[in-house]
């Protein structure tokens, strides 16, 4: 049976990161919640066959086996709430609130109605997610010690036009919002729970905060340094893991998120050819080229489907999605101090 699912959104989020990967792991669209002209004509030029709407019950009476909330930060509690009251399970993207009262609120009203929500941690499939997850596995740099994460580019013009750059905290905005939940949901999943040591939250371009550093100290006793940054002018790689025998180093993202921008999916689930980015360990001035792992967004999809059908667990817990709101609150405390 095809699973039918709604859009609450089809924005940047909505239109490139559920959209194609829902469509490559099998769901129908069924229907799409936009009240932007531009957005209906988008959404009825990839999926002719779409229902538009113009309002939540609307879209919920579509007899949907999934909603997708992949509306603006401020509007994600509200979306979530309506689909599970309706009694349909719910992926939220990240982050699923804006504070760690919202994110409480919303799994409380899923766990009271028995409904189902998820977060959408799409970088837990990323080639270095995944790289990285392998090289720990298998133990090959020894007591693993320290990990430098990074979301760094350098645009020194401001757009205050996009609520992501402009809203407030309050109202959803900044980086410690929208890339804060990749970095601090990756070092979690990696090292486990972990407590802030140390944060710094601010604005360098005069709107949403744009340079954030968060350094969690891990019970596992790993440290992890976390930054994202829209105003970094030499950025650093994207991954460096040390240990007591050398470190991992991935300069850069695998391409999904370029290749769903221009239009491209996963079909049947897999990218083709695979989105594999290049790995090297150092140990000084050795270098060793490793084999990364292939990224794959689609694998979220995958198995929502399978957690819908009762044969698999839901990809992130309401504990996960908890314990990163729990940081984010951390870091914003720490930081105005």
């Amino acid at each position: 049976m095809t699973l039918r699912v709604g859009i609450s959104g089809y924005g940047l989020a909505g239109r490139y990161f559920h959209a194609p990967l829902l469509k490559g792991a099998g769901f129908e669209i069924a229907g799409v919640l936009t009240t932007n002209e531009e957005r209906r004509a988008h959404a009825l030029a990839d999926f002719p066959e779409t229902t538009v709407a113009l309002s939540m019950p609307e879209l919920l009476d579509l007899g949907l086996d999934l909603l997708v909330v992949a509306s603006a930060n401020v509007a994600h509690a509200r979306d979530a709430i309506a689909g599970l009251r309706a009694g349909i399970p719910v992926v939220v993207d990240k982050p699923m609130g804006r504070s760690i009262q919202e994110t409480q609120e919303i799994i409380d009203i899923s766990k009271e109605i028995g409904v189902t929500v998820t977060t959408y941690f799409n970088r837990l499939f990323d080639s270095d997610a995944l790289t990285v997850k392998k090289i720990i596995a298998e133990g090959t740099l020894g007591k693993i010690f320290r990990l430098d994460s990074r979301f760094e580019k350098f645009r020194p013009g401001s757009n205050p036009k996009s609520w992501r750059e402009a809203s407030s905290f309050a109202d959803g905005g900044g980086n410690l919002l929208d890339l804060g939940p990749h970095l601090v949901s990756l070092a979690l999943n990696w090292f486990g729970p972990a407590e802030v040591a140390y944060a710094s939250v601010r604005s360098i371009r005069g709107l949403a905060d744009d340079d954030i550093v968060i350094n969690l100290k891990h019970a596992t006793g790993v440290d992890s340094y976390l930054s994202a940054s829209s105003i970094i002018g030499a950025g650093g790689p994207r991954i460096r893991l040390s240990g007591t025998e050398g470190s991992l180093v991935i300069k850069e993202l695998d391409d999904q998120e370029a290749r769903l921008r221009l239009g491209e999916y996963p079909v049947g689930g897999v990218w083709t050819p695979p989105a594999i980015t290049a790995a090297q360990i150092y140990r000084g001035d050795e270098v060793i080229e490793y084999p990364g792992e292939p990224g794959n967004y689609s694998l979220f999809y995958s198995q929502v489907a399978l957690a819908i059908a009762g044969k698999a667990a839901w990809p992130v817990t309401p504990d996960d999605a908890l314990a990163v709101a729990k940081i984010i609150d951390q870091a914003r405390a720490i930081s105005i101090r």
